[in-house]
């Protein structure tokens, strides 16, 4: 008899630890597993052969993901041995039902034992079994929820029922295991957005600055909100005509963030980053462009989506029109700008530029140059806050957030709009961070 090796396990009995050296064998090279004989070779035979029997057939079933029956046949041995002769899986990872997709559910083949997957391990054999497309790929954690989801949906009358999720690719038609997609989607969504305010047109000294995460529609909602309150209004005059006008096209903003998380390449871990100063706004997203593609057939609206199944989303809940059309209408409405948006792309990262349309040298030359900042509107919102102050002094993160019922992001935007607009100030930061007036 031969000793136990990379392609032989021996079990003197039938014990739940053989799922785990079926998962090893079906996610390395296959081999046989023998019930009946102890792990030096010893015939020690098996107490009953037709309960051992059933009770293995059924629990190598039930307790591995995906299916693994396809890959393993089962040869009785002078009715004292079962021989289990496993073959490598093409679906891997395999893992155990009861512990999930991570490395406590899933074994490889090491020598003459069988040891945990690490997480890198799981991932590569992921991609090896669903190709390159990462947001069509198993996604690495299954513990995910959608509320964020479920309201946007819901927002835009679309259905988000369970039942459509392997249409809107959140789900594979193989195990139904959730996907990249859906991970994305979902509340758990691993990626962020960052932005960060500064002083200097270098991009060096910061004012302020601004990490979103969670699902993708929360990020977008949250950065959109975020560079609002960023997106200054001046107003110019046409000899007796006031004319207002933002820094940045409220269209613009939107399609350049909606471009950044539609298009950035998920398969990397890093953040979107959006750079902002008083001359202009970068929109930096992780991903190069595709092959084939340059900055000039993006400007002329040719596009090639990395995210097809994203896009395809984004397009269902009519937050985008069709591919390409966002960039074109970003330099129509900075037609008649002085200074254009600028689109700069390296190997690995695509940045969008756009011009603070208010900054001197993006003024057109045909408009008069006066620019006075519009007066300070104080919301009823903003007065409650004031009086409160004027009675107490002083405030906390939660005692605006209880004042106004409003959850925290929007109690820190409130309160950095009331501070840029000089109605108060902030003193001290985290736990000490409180509110006073101006």
């Amino acid at each position: 008899m031969q000793y136990e090796s990379e392609r032989i396990e021996y079990k003197s009995q039938m014990t739940d630890d053989i799922y785990k050296e079926v998962i090893a064998f079906t996610n390395t090279d296959g081999g046989v597993i023998y019930v009946g004989i102890d792990d030096k070779g010893n015939l020690t035979g098996i107490d009953n052969v037709d309960e051992t029997y059933t009770r293995l057939t059924n629990g190598i079933r039930d307790a591995i993901a995906p299916d693994v029956t396809m890959f393993v046949r089962y040869v009785l041995q002078d009715n004292e041995v079962i021989r289990i002769e496993v073959g490598e899986g093409s679906y891997k990872p395999y893992y155990l039902k009861s512990r999930g997709m991570n490395p406590n559910g899933v074994y490889i083949r090491h020598g003459a034992s069988s040891v945990q997957a690490s997480s890198d391990q799981i991932l590569r054999m992921i991609k090896d079994s669903d190709g390159d497309v990462f947001e069509e790929m198993r996604a690495a954690t299954q513990e995910l929820s959608f509320e964020e989801a479920e309201r946007t949906f819901r927002r835009y009358k679309v259905d988000f029922s369970e039942e459509k999720y392997i249409a809107l690719g959140l789900r594979n038609i193989h195990d139904d295991q959730y996907t990249n997609l859906a991970m994305i989607l979902s509340d758990q969504c691993q990626h962020t957005t960052k932005i960060a305010v500064f002083g200097d047109e270098a991009n060096i000294t910061f004012k302020d600055a601004k990490e979103l995460g969670g699902s993708i529609f929360k990020q977008l909602d949250d950065s959109y909100a975020y560079l609002t309150l960023c997106n200054r209004t001046a107003a110019t005059f046409k000899g007796l005509e006031r004319v207002e006008l933002s820094d940045y096209p409220e269209d613009a903003l939107r399609e350049a963030l909606l471009n950044a998380l539609v298009h950035r390449d998920y398969s990397y871990s890093g953040s979107i980053i959006i750079n902002v100063n008083d001359s202009c706004i970068e929109f930096i997203s992780i991903g190069g462009l595709l092959p084939g593609l340059s900055a000039d057939d993006i400007r002329n609206g040719i596009s090639q989506p990395r995210n097809r199944k994203l896009a395809e989303i984004f397009h269902r809940l009519r937050l985008i029109e069709s591919y390409g059309t966002g960039i074109r209408k970003i330099y129509a409405l900075y037609k008649e700008c002085a200074v254009q948006p600028r689109i700069e792309v390296t190997t690995n990262t695509f940045k969008l530029v756009l011009p603070n349309m208010n900054a001197s040298d993006s003024v057109a030359p045909n408009v008069p140059e006066t620019i006075e900042k519009v007066p300070v509107v104080v919301t009823p919102q903003m007065k409650t806050v004031m009086d409160y102050l004027a009675e107490y002094g002083e405030m906390t993160d939660e005692d605006l957030q209880e004042l106004l019922n409003i959850k925290k992001t929007r109690a820190y935007l409130l309160a950095r709009q009331m501070n840029e607009n000089g109605l108060i100030e902030i003193v001290g930061r985290g736990v000490t961070k409180k509110y006073k007036l101006k």
